[in-house]
């Protein structure tokens, strides 16, 4: 399996995570967003969206995270990221959704980069505008996890789930956009939790190849 990828892409991120706690190994290719690289007509071939994460598999390449979130699931049953019940399993996707769908698609790289080059968005706009959309988001998210009084230090339950899986690099995004996030103590509680696993520490984009 190929991975292409960029070290601080979100999306790659939570592939990185989803592949360590399955334990299924990858052969890393970086693309350099900050060069363009994923613009270029190699990788167009490769992903027609020209975004991150691509999965190649014996020659076929799968796109989207969250498909191949699934595919994972699906394809490596164990250790599960999805819970048994379907009310739960419907839970813990709409958690994952909070980040995946209605955070991070108006805060990532393409939608910056237009808000810099069509309405001259400096630093500190930036950082409002993903500041904004990130704190609707994690304010909505802390209250589902305060609602489940099941729920034993991470997002679901007391092992990591795909909720986890999109959580956590978002957490990042929002550290870099500046976001205080203190007012959301059990979200934190969570990233402590998945620090300290290593599936979660090997995926982080400081202990990647192209980090820089």
């Amino acid at each position: 399996m190929k991975l292409y990828n960029f070290f601080r892409s979100g999306t790659s991120h939570r592939l990185r995570i989803a592949l360590n706690l399955k334990g299924v190994e990858v052969q890393y290719v970086p693309v350099d967003l900050r060069t363009e690289q994923h613009l270029q007509d190699d990788f167009k071939a490769i992903n027609p969206q020209q975004l991150v994460p691509a999965l190649e598999i014996d020659g076929k390449v799968l796109i989207q995270s969250p498909a191949i979130i699934e595919w994972l699931e699906e394809k490596y049953p164990n250790p599960p990221l999805l819970p048994i019940d379907p009310r739960d399993r419907a839970h813990v996707r709409a958690l994952a959704a909070v980040v995946g769908y209605d955070v991070h698609p108006i805060n990532n790289r393409r939608i910056l980069e237009y808000l810099r080059k069509q309405f001259a968005a400096d630093t500190d706009a930036i950082n409002t505008w993903c500041n904004t959309w990130i704190s609707a988001g994690f304010d909505a998210y802390e209250t589902l996890l305060a609602a489940d009084d099941k729920r034993s230090g991470f997002s679901f339950g007391d092992a990591p789930t795909i909720a986890d899986v999109f959580l956590i690099p978002q957490i990042e995004s929002a550290r870099r956009f500046k976001v205080e996030l203190g007012r959301w103590p059990l979200i934190m509680e969570v990233h402590a939790n998945c620090a300290v696993l290593d599936a979660f520490r090997k995926a982080s984009p400081g202990a990647q190849v192209d980090a820089s």
